[in-house]
This record gives C-alpha cells, structure tokens and sequence, in this order.
C-alpha cells in the first residue's frame, strides 16, 4: 500500500478530485499507512471502499475486501485525537520511537508542497508536531531504547572498546546496516563485510568506509577482530567452532560477539572454549522488554498532555473560523472609507489644505486598523468564553 514519492502528485491529486475532498494527507511508515482528508459529507462503507480502490489500484479484489473491512476509520475529534497520538508514538508499534514525529512531519510537508492540503489540516499539523515535542521532552516515554540494534550499540559503547577496533560483520542485510552507521556516526573506523551476494556487501562497505568480501571468503580472514556483528537469514549456525578458530588467528585476548540473528548465528560449542562477551537476541529482548514496561508507566503522563492539546487545537479551529466568517470585514471598511472621502465629504475635503488632509488620513487610518482589530479580538474572547 506503500506508494512511491514521485508518484504520489499524479496519484493524489486523482484521488482528491474524484472523491471531492478538500484537503489530503498521506501518510506510509514501516507498519502503518493513514489517509487524513477533509470532506463535508459522511464517509460511508461504500466510499472507504471506492476511495481504496482509487488510491491502491493495484490491489486484489480480495485484499481490497479484506482491508475495506478492516480500516479503521476517525472522523472530528477522534480524528485529531489519533493525529496526536500517532506522532506522541503510544499509538505506534514500539511505544516512545521518536522516529515516527519526523516521518509525520515530512510527509506533511511532501503533500504540502503538492498543493494537497489546506488551512485545516495546516492546523492540524502545527498542533501534532509541537504536542509531540512536549511530549518527548516532559515525559520519559522516549528515554529508555526498546529496539534491538539500538540496545545492542548501548551494550557495545558501555564495553568501552577502541574506536580503532577491527569488526567484522557477517551480514549485509537492514539489521547489520543500521547497526555499522550507528557504529561509523560515533567514530568507528575498521570493518570487515562478509555477505552472501558481494556485490551487497560492496555496497554496504563503500557506505561505511570498509573491506568487503564474499560470505565464502571468511575461513581465509587472516587479520583478526576484536568485534564480531552477525545477523543473516540462516536456518543453521554461519559460524562453526572451525571457521571461529580460523578467523581467530590464535589470539588469547576477551572477543565481542553480537548476534542478532534468529536463529543465532554463532555455534553455542564455542562460547564454552574461547573468551567470549556475548551479547544475544534473547539477552537484548529482556532488556527491550523491561523498557517497555518503563515506558508503559509514561503513557498516563502523556495521555494528559494529549487531551489538554485536544482543547488547545478546539480552541485555534473556533479562533480560525472566526477569522475566515471575519475576513470581509476589512475589506468593507475600506470600501466605506473610500466611498466617503470620495462621494459622501468630497467637497468638505476639497476646502481643506494639504497638511489639515493629510492629518485626517492618518487619524482615518488609525480608526480603520481599530475597526478591523477590535471586532476580531472581540468575537475571538466571546467564543472562547463560551468553550
């Protein structure tokens, strides 16, 4: 359901105009992806399923059968309340990643500058993005790191190992890439990519300034390591008590071995010969759990941050429509002016000298600014009185 960047102007656009919408937000993360639209008439079981269809053209008649049935559908406040819980990330699948108020945030912006959106969802955004700012800044929902490759780089710097370290990285794929720009970001400097496709691992290397090598290739590594990162898709152990020997190199000192695969990488039979830190999935679980329950204990706190932002955003939604019920008024005052200087008191004013005009221009101009301010700010306190 993802759709691709440079295709979503066409698209979009198609979508917004077919089904009348006024405004259109479109947002695809790794586990998540939500259309946020305005439209005066209610959204009914038979345009979710049209408007599914006019999106995802793509999909299968039983998959747009499944995820028609299936949507979860927001609308007035609930709306906004899932907005705000959504970039607070409680509403995420790892609870406190503050990765996803960037994604909202830019994606905004991408249909912002497609000319998809408008005033009200202009609104809406500027809200979401400064309550999940307090959020991550007043509560602890964020502090404690949940996901593997996050807890396994808080391990590995809490060993205090050089930055000049050799690591070797047995894998190429999104775990151990992430892992290694951690790695490079804070100083790291000599690695070591073994993969299956070398081309992959050539690839990965360039990006993190390292050697690359065919997976094949590592029983004849001849230059030691101090640190080992393995995460492939083997259903069998990648490195043998052998292959661990040969690339060892008979060297004495204590070795770090990361795995994060499942299932693991690394033959248990050589964690009972050799001097070995090892840092597992299972080991990184446990802790990733624990800060999951710490951060659990956030959500209340954040809850009350979310509800007081749900009547701040009420409140700019009543002061904004006043402004746009408003938004003739300036101009009708202008036209009264001009009608009384130029028809009502033209010929009073034609008997008056230059310097007598131009201080009634100014004390005019004053007036005018008090009148368009003033019934502004009035209505503005009456509404929120009555809130």
């Amino acid at each position: 359901m993802h759709i691709e960047k440079d295709l979503q102007r066409e698209r979009l656009h198609t979508v917004k105009d077919l089904h009348e919408i006024s405004e259109l937000f479109f947002l695809s993360t790794c586990n998540r992806v939500e259309l946020t639209f305005v439209k005066n008439k209610e959204v009914d079981d038979s345009f979710v399923r049209s408007l599914l269809q006019t999106t995802f053209p793509n999909l299968s008649e039983d998959d747009l059968n499944d995820f028609a049935e299936k949507v979860e559908i927001y609308s007035g406040t609930s709306a906004v309340e899932h907005a705000l819980a959504v970039a607070s990330s409680i509403d995420s699948m790892i609870v406190g990643e503050r990765e996803i108020i960037t994604q909202v945030r830019l994606a905004y912006e991408h249909c912002r500058d497609l000319k998809l959106t408008g005033d009200l969802i202009r609104i809406l955004m500027k809200q979401v993005i400064q309550t999940a700012k307090k959020v991550y800044t007043e509560t602890n929902i964020a502090t404690k790191p949940v996901s593997v490759v996050s807890l396994a780089f808080h391990q590995l710097k809490k060993l205090n190992i050089s930055l000049d370290a050799r690591i070797l990285v047995v894998g190429a794929g999104m775990t151990n890439t992430t892992m290694c720009r951690f790695l490079k970001k804070h100083g790291f400097t000599k690695f070591a990519v073994f993969n299956r496709s070398f081309e992959k691992a050539k690839q990965f290397a360039s990006e993190i300034k390292g050697e690359a090598f065919s997976l094949n290739e590592l029983k004849y590594y001849d230059k030691g390591f101090d640190v080992i990162i393995t995460c492939t898709g083997a259903d069998y152990h990648i490195i043998t008590p052998e292959l661990y020997d040969a690339v060892l190199q008979g060297e004495k000192s204590n070795k770090i071995i990361i795995d994060l695969a499942i299932p693991q990488d690394l033959d248990p039979a050589i964690l009972e010969n050799n001097d070995i830190t090892y840092i597992s999935v299972d080991f990184l679980q446990k802790i990733s759990n624990q800060n999951l329950k710490e951060r659990s204990k956030e959500i209340q706190h954040v809850e009350k941050i979310l509800a007081t932002s749900l009547l701040e955003f009420d409140n700019l939604l009543k002061e904004r429509n006043v402004e746009l019920a408003m938004k003739t008024v300036p101009q009708s005052i202008k036209e009264i002016k001009n009608t009384a200087f130029s028809e009502v008191f033209k010929n009073d004013l034609d008997s008056l000298d230059e310097h007598s005009k131009e201080v009634l221009e100014k004390i005019i101009g004053y007036m005018e600014k008090k009148y368009i301010s003033g019934p502004m700010k009035l209505a503005k306190e009456i509404i929120l009185k009555n809130v």
